[in-house]
């Protein structure tokens, strides 16, 4: 008997707040144009100063919740990946397990900053595959707005904020590659490359901090290394880029999802895109697009999936699933 972390819903949640690229020039040396260029970014939502990252959170939870037709109650396990929780501690993950109303199971943050979605998944498949929860709900969400250095060109245009879900459940398969189900993880980070994407504030400091970004570095390692990952899990998985019915990478750049799609020797017709509209969401990209993607009707049951990430870290990695 194999059993399989099996995705059961699916839901997101954006704040209200759109934010076209033309907003920037009024106070910034930019132009919708170059943002474009430069990105592929058209425009962002931004949380009100009512909503923080748990709270995004428990919205797309309670969606994805809804659409396995189960409650909080049925919930073993509740990971949340973020950077941005609402405080240095208690976890988010906890303060979204009170507003959905779990009283049972456990709950806690994984902090990979872009990958943090990666390694949610993966250790939602760990914990179900080791039978310590049945149902895991994996959440990514983010308010990175509340760290930009609105002086810095370079960084402010490319963040958004935004929260996106997934329940899985344990199922039965049969061991092959057309089960439903996680099929393989691949993750990975390099400490070494910490200058190159971090925030400089945390408690070491006493203040909250800016994010800071080397781009240009950032770039050339992150093609590179999400070609690498995402050819191992296919690997893992036993399946090849023939066999992928759908990309869905982090939507942190356009270029950085052709370079990687190129490199993978797959069309952009098969990579879930939502970037333009959504800019980077950080651990709640891939959610998102998860979500945005099966909402448009591209994403079906029993399409093979392929997810990427890279974030600050360095931390990168890769999950192989059938939808």
């Amino acid at each position: 008997m194999t059993i399989r972390a099996v995705v059961k819903g699916v839901g997101h949640y954006l704040p209200t707040r759109v934010v076209e690229n033309a907003e920037f020039e009024a106070s910034l040396e930019t132009t919708d144009a170059w943002i474009r260029a430069r990105s592929g970014i058209e425009r962002r939502h931004f949380a009100s100063d009512g909503e923080t990252t748990s709270s995004m959170a428990t919205e797309a939870a309670q969606k994805a919740l809804d659409m396995a037709g189960l409650g909080a109650s049925d919930i073993d396990a509740l990971i949340l990946a973020t950077s941005t929780a609402d405080f240095t501690f208690p976890s988010a993950a906890t303060m979204v397990q009170a507003q959905l109303g779990m009283k049972n199971g456990f709950a806690f943050d994984i902090q990979a900053v872009c990958a943090g979605f990666v390694f949610a998944l993966a250790n939602a498949n760990a914990l179900i595959l080791s039978g310590q929860a049945r149902r895991v709900l994996v959440i990514g969400a983010e308010t990175f707005s509340r760290i930009m250095d609105w002086t810095d060109r370079s960084t402010c245009v490319l963040f958004g904020d935004g929260a996106g879900a997934l329940v899985l459940e344990a199922e039965e398969g049969h061991g092959s590659t057309e089960d439903r189900g996680i099929l393989s993880t691949d993750l990975n980070s390099d400490g070494s490359y910490r200058e190159l994407l971090y925030v400089d504030g945390g408690v070491s400091t006493g203040t909250t901090g800016y994010l800071r970004m080397q781009g240009n570095q950032v770039f050339r390692h992150a093609v590179e290394k999400l070609a690498a990952t995402a050819t191992t899990a296919m690997e893992n998985a036993g399946v090849t880029g023939a066999d992928v019915d759908w990309v869905v990478p982090h939507q942190a750049n356009i270029r950085i999802i052709q370079g990687t799609a190129k490199k993978l020797g797959l069309p952009m017709e098969k990579v879930v895109v939502t970037v333009q509209d959504h800019g980077n969401t950080s651990a709640a990209s891939i959610p998102l697009a998860l979500s945005v993607g099966h909402a448009r009707g591209q994403i079906k049951q029993g399409d093979l999936l392929v997810t990427e990430a890279i974030g600050g870290g360095l931390a990168w990695g890769a999950v192989v699933l059938r939808w």
